[in-house]
């Protein structure tokens, strides 16, 4: 299949104006085939353009897609992408900085699922940041959701890597080639397990157990909680409030700052618990950010989540720019919202032609900064 020659117009200071635009874009791209052009990439941040992460990002869409991409430099705040045919294959890509790894890993996901294939990424740079999805929300709450949908994804953490000293290390096989379901998740069903775990490293024991008794007796649970003492680059402490039900999990996280108390830290992150646990939704901020594209992708669906954030709708409108869908939201209580991923508008025919840059050969490649 040839380079298509359309080319979208994306103004990356809308809406949220973050990185997830791009990222966003640059998923979708591989995997419809269509290029994109975007604009004063995340203009209204207070360093704007692209940082080193955003900028791994856009060289692993390059790499895994064969695509041809200009403005690729640091502190670029426009590029032109034009992606070719998805590769599977053995890839590295490291941020160089304690920006987030996870993060690259959701731009490339999406069309390594779509293509008949396998793949091997080593991730490095930040896998605890709290400006991403730690490597634990995925593993624990975002990866069942693709299984769900008949993706293969396993993930393996070799070392964590802590804001402000990065030097995380995970690993992702990808197989991909199965077509994505449709999902149906608007119960989440009875509370199976909850635990209440942090990581400390490099830093004194009795933050993080000091975090984990407050997080107990705030939210009346009954256990001592874990702690766990991890191997890091650099300093770092996050506190883990996971609450798994019979349809759904979710994963509260705070992170420990300087010269904030722990005891903080952790009434912060029960209220984030507490407000999951008062809605009827099985599906929290951050699931429903990431369930957009894939939704799109596969066969559509319904989900219940808490009520959308900025984030989430600014990604619902780059998911429209890519896909003829339809995404409706439809408040259901105070604090929970019903949305709906509809496939049917799209053209026949039109997902055979578009995914057809998928069938890609294999390689072996590193990409770093």
């Amino acid at each position: 299949m040839g380079r298509t020659r359309e080319v979208l117009t994306i103004d990356g200071s809308v809406g949220e104006g973050g990185g997830q635009v791009l990222r966003t874009a640059l998923a979708l791209s591989l995997s419809t085939g269509r290029s994109f052009r975007i604009d004063n990439i995340r203009a209204n941040r207070p360093k704007p353009g692209l940082l080193r992460q955003h900028l791994t990002a856009v060289q692993a869409a390059t790499a895994i897609g064969r695509a041809r991409v200009t403005g690729d430099t640091l502190g670029s705040m426009s590029i032109t992408f034009e992606p070719g045919a998805v590769e599977h294959g053995t890839y590295t890509f490291a941020v160089g900085s304690a920006g987030s790894a996870t993060l690259v890993l959701q731009t490339v996901l999406l069309p390594l699922l779509l293509a008949p294939g396998s793949s091997t990424l080593t991730l490095e740079g930040g896998t605890h940041n709290p400006a991403a999805p730690p490597f634990d929300f995925l593993q624990r709450v975002f990866m069942p959701i693709v299984a769900r949908l008949g993706g293969r994804v396993e993930l393996s953490l070799e070392r964590p890597g802590f804001y402000p000293a990065g030097g995380g290390r995970f690993v992702a096989h990808v197989t991909g080639g199965d077509a994505l379901g449709r999902l149906d998740l608007r119960e989440r069903g009875a509370v199976v397990h909850r635990r209440v775990r942090a990581q400390i490293a490099n830093l004194p024991r009795h933050i993080a157990e000091r975090e984990v008794k407050t997080t107990m007796n705030k939210l009346n649970w009954d256990g001592a909680g874990e702690v766990e003492v991890v191997s890091s680059t650099g300093p770092g402490n996050v506190l883990f409030i996971e609450i798994e039900c019979e349809q759904a999990a979710e994963m509260l996280t705070g992170f420990g700052e300087a010269g904030v108390p722990a005891e903080a830290i952790a009434n912060r992150t029960v209220g984030l618990a507490r407000r999951y646990l008062v809605a009827d939704a099985p599906v929290g901020i951050c699931l429903a950010d990431q369930l957009l594209p894939l939704l799109a992708m596969g066969q559509g669906g319904t989900f219940r989540s808490l009520a959308l954030s900025r984030h989430t709708r600014t990604n619902a409108d780059i998911v429209r720019l890519f896909r003829d869908v339809t995404i409706a939201v439809v408040e259901h209580e105070r604090d929970a919202v019903d949305v709906t991923v509809d496939t049917e508008p799209q053209a026949a025919g039109t997902h055979n032609e578009e995914t057809a840059a998928a069938q890609g050969r294999s390689t072996n490649r590193q990409v770093k900064p």
